[in-house]
């Protein structure tokens, strides 16, 4: 795996315009995989053996060296469309919170806390960034559950809201800037770009479907109009829809309906699939209407409405009791697609939420403290591509699914049916170990003795 991993960084070299730099890029790439512990550049540096060597260059690789965070991902996407063996691919698009300590960061400010209690609001001092991962079906080739990839991984932007008493020109440029630049905005300008990254990488005849949560089912994203582009979209049960009129001089149905009303009205009759979840295949039920319209927000733009039923399950073997999911409310841009494969994407799309968890507990997101204005975009990108690489060539060399290949699992996790992020870390720092050879080629001196004496760096 330590192989094809060099192989896919060593394309960075269209990256960066000199050789060393690319060798630092390999070598802070290493370091960060190899660090045990906090996932910094100080210690990724002393990981690799620099630590009593001058360290400057390391740091100005980030807050001078002229390189876009988005060209890192490109030979990811790449290697990645070429794991795909469907006629569409699938991209889960969500934004995180990226909690920060320093009060001078630009872009950082205050959020509200996602993993608050519902009874109050809680606000954290953080960043937000926005991810989109190309979601690779390996059910269909082996019993083992959807991964999600990264492929881009962008700042939101955070402006500062005026005071109250400030002149009213501050008021309307923060409007201003506020329309213009938010996460739907960079959602729309980051699709776009996903969408010409992809026709490069040779996949000019494949549908592309984004799956987005409740926050990106608005009019900028519903009506951004991208070729060979759909939208899949969670949306509020209690949204107002209409049904084309048929009047001549009216364009709406003057009666609306809900998608609440949808699922509760036996008008509709419900319709059974499968869809693999949770390492297994499970049975739903949805309805479909077909080109319904949403008044207030994509007007007269044709959508399409997906219910999926709420599922029953017991807490355990032998409760009597039944339990209920919450139902979900999809509208998609698609009106041609079959409905099951929108809905097996709609559930592929929690695999981005893994990503998220891997990132920040076993990636270290966020915990290099860093406060230069350049440095602050490209950290962040860097170890998010560092991840991605990693994932995809355990990916390519051992499939998707657990094996021998593999540490031996302890007894409470004798049911995992594939590898976790440190499971494929801990394989790749064991090969990293075993191939001195091959990281003396860009300076490393790194072995398990020093992987562990340097976690107190």
């Amino acid at each position: 795996m330590v192989n094809l991993f060099l192989q896919i960084i060593s394309e960075w070299a269209t990256t960066f315009s000199q050789d060393r730099t690319l060798n630092r890029a390999i070598r802070l790439s290493l370091g960060i995989i190899t660090t045990l512990g906090r996932k910094t550049i100080s210690r990724a540096i002393a990981t690799t053996g620099r630590d009593q060597v001058d360290w400057t260059a390391d740091y100005r690789f980030f807050s001078r060296c002229r390189w876009s965070p988005c060209s890192l991902f490109r030979p990811i996407i790449r290697n990645t469309v070429a794991q795909v063996d469907e006629d569409h691919i699938t991209i889960g698009y969500d934004d995180t919170l990226v909690k920060k300590t320093g009060k001078k960061i630009k872009g950082s400010g205050w959020a509200r806390d996602p993993l608050g209690p519902k009874f109050n609001t809680n606000f954290v001092w953080g960043m937000r960034y926005l991810q989109s991962s190309i979601l690779l079906p390996l059910y269909n080739k082996e019993e083992t559950s959807c991964r999600g990839i990264p492929v881009q991984f962008e700042q939101l932007p955070k402006f500062k809201k005026p005071r109250k008493n400030a002149p009213q020109e501050d008021h309307e440029k923060y409007k201003k800037l506020i329309k213009q630049y938010n996460s739907s905005t960079a959602f729309v300008k980051n699709l776009r770009y996903l969408r010409q990254e992809i026709d490069n990488a040779g996949a000019k005849n494949k549908l592309l479907i984004s799956v987005v949560d409740g926050s990106y089912c608005n009019q900028t994203c519903l009506t951004a109009n991208i070729d060979r582009t759909v939208i899949v979209g969670r949306t509020r049960k209690n949204s107002r829809l209409y049904f084309k009129s048929t009047e001549s001089r009216r364009f709406y149905n003057p009666e609306s309906f809900t998608p609440e009303e949808v699922r509760q009205s036996k008008e509709y009759t419900y319709q059974n699939m499968k869809v693999h979840y949770g390492g297994n295949w499970r049975d739903i039920k949805y309805k479909e209407l077909s080109e319904v319209y949403w008044k207030y927000g994509t007007k007269r733009t044709p959508l399409r409405l997906i219910v999926i039923a709420p599922t029953r399950y017991k807490k355990t073997k032998g409760q009597k009791r039944w339990y209920y999911r919450d139902p979900a409310y999809l509208l998609t841009t698609d009106l041609e697609t079959n409905v099951e494969i929108l809905i097996q994407k709609y559930f592929d799309r929690w695999q981005i939420e893994v990503n998220f968890q891997e990132e920040k507990r076993d990636m270290g997101l966020g915990q290099a403290q860093v406060w230069s204005e350049k440095s602050i975009p490209k950290v962040p990108a860097f170890l998010v591509a560092t991840y991605s690489a990693m994932i995809l060539s355990a990916i390519i060399v051992y499939g998707g699914s657990r094996n021998k290949d593999f540490q031996i699992l302890p007894k409470w996790r004798k049911n995992s049916r594939r590898p976790s992020c440190l499971d494929i870390m801990t394989r790749l720092r064991f090969e990293i170990a075993n191939s001195p050879g091959e990281m003396e080629k860009f300076g490393i001196k790194t072995s398990t003795s020093r992987m562990v004496l340097k976690s107190a760096a």
